[in-house]
């Protein structure tokens, strides 16, 4: 008897260890499962919005691309203008209604005034003159003038005394010198030429549906108007989100002023019906893609990049979109790359970061109010 109840207390004792080694292991399971889901979930935080702006760049890529076609084939540019932003108001326009139905909407004279502002400045100006601009040289060339918008909005601001220049400050130097590097690197890819090269085929396309004559003055102070455009449009957004900050009600208003405003002055530029008539072709396919696709992901794309990663992060990408489209111009349509426009961009580029860097650090110091980057900038999405 006493032998059986040792044998009963030893394997009660050993279920005991059993069951003691069986709660270890599951604790260091679970403990193992929620430290990796941790990981996981930190890497995507980390990852989503890079691929979000990788998403964006290529997507902005293959618009700037197919414009060039769709302008050098005769595309009318107000007539573009008009019928792009009206498929993007029927694409912004439901979150409107969702997001925002409850919201109070006090549609005053001042809120109008300055949605008309924001419409004009940003749009219809902006988008106008960058398109004839794209149409008179290249997309490489466009996408380049475009770059400055941030360089130019800063010196844009200093002047009028809405921005100082804090160079006692490390940022404020750094994002000095960052503007006039980048300011040099336009120079010298509007003024230098130097040698010319390519890297695909010249004569890929005999009949080619991207070549036609470009007039290069023209097309320079046309994007350089853009730039100008579109850095007087940040300053009006400022002034628009203190008397109307629903974001989603603004773009939908916006696009629908944008698209009234844009068919006057296309009607006062050319009132052939030709010029206004839409047919089954790529440049109705172009302005579906980025009425439809690329204008309402630019602006959930990057809303929603900003509430994660900030108000610069966004614009760090932009260079990458810059080497994508020059590299697929001319590999797809044989478009010569000039040393001077290759110089150009590159010191473009590292103006750019070193300006976007000394705005970081200058935001960490001195943080800007949330109303100010609430609005996104729809240049991402040209």
């Amino acid at each position: 008897m006493i032998k059986v109840l040792d044998v009963e207390k030893h394997v009660s004792y050993g279920n005991l260890i059993s069951h003691g080694d069986f709660f270890n292991t599951f604790n260091f399971i679970l403990h193992f499962a929620i430290k990796s889901r941790q990981q996981v979930h930190g890497e995507m935080i980390i990852r989503c919005p890079v691929m979000a702006m990788l998403l964006l760049q290529g997507l902005g890529t293959a618009l700037q691309l197919l414009t060039k076609v769709a302008l050098n084939k005769g595309t009318f540019v107000y007539a573009f203008v008009v019928y792009r932003h009206a498929i993007a108001t029927l694409c912004v326009a439901p979150f409107a209604f969702f997001f925002e139905r409850n919201k109070e909407k006090n549609l005053s004279f001042e809120v109008w005034f300055w949605l008309s502002m924001n419409a004009i400045t940003g749009v219809t100006m902006a988008m106008g003159l960058f398109y004839y601009g794209l149409r008179d040289t290249t997309a490489t060339f466009a996408t380049n003038m475009i770059n400055l918008v941030p360089v130019i909005t800063f010196a844009f601001s200093t002047v009028l005394g809405i921005e100082k220049l804090r160079l006692k400050t490390k940022a404020g130097k750094i994002k000095t010198a960052g503007t006039i590097i980048c300011l040099v690197g336009a120079l010298i890819a509007i003024l230098y030429k130097g040698e010319s090269f390519h890297i695909g085929y010249e004569h890929m396309f005999e009949n080619s549906i991207i070549k036609k004559k470009t007039h290069w003055a023209r097309g320079t102070i046309m994007l350089l108007s853009c730039c100008l455009s579109f850095a007087i449009w940040y300053l009006v957004q400022v002034e628009l989100l203190k008397v109307f900050p629903l974001k989603y009600w603004g773009t939908t208003l916006t696009f629908i002023i944008a698209a009234a405003q844009s068919t006057v002055m296309g009607l006062c530029l050319n009132r052939s019906k030709a010029a206004w008539k839409l047919e089954w072709n790529l440049s109705l396919a172009t302005i579906i893609y980025s009425g439809a696709m690329v204008t309402p992901a630019t602006f959930l794309l990057v809303s929603w990049t900003v509430k994660k990663r900030g108000p610069t992060f966004p614009s760090m990408f932009n260079p990458l979109g810059l080497i994508a489209v020059a590299v697929l111009e001319a590999l797809i349509f044989g478009e010569e790359i000039s040393l001077g426009s290759l110089l150009g961009m590159l010191i473009i580029i590292v103006g750019l970061y070193s300006f976007l860097w000394g705005r970081k650090q200058e935001a960490v110091v001195l943080p800007r109010p949330r109303a100010e980057v609430a609005r996104i900038p729809e240049s991402g999405g040209l």
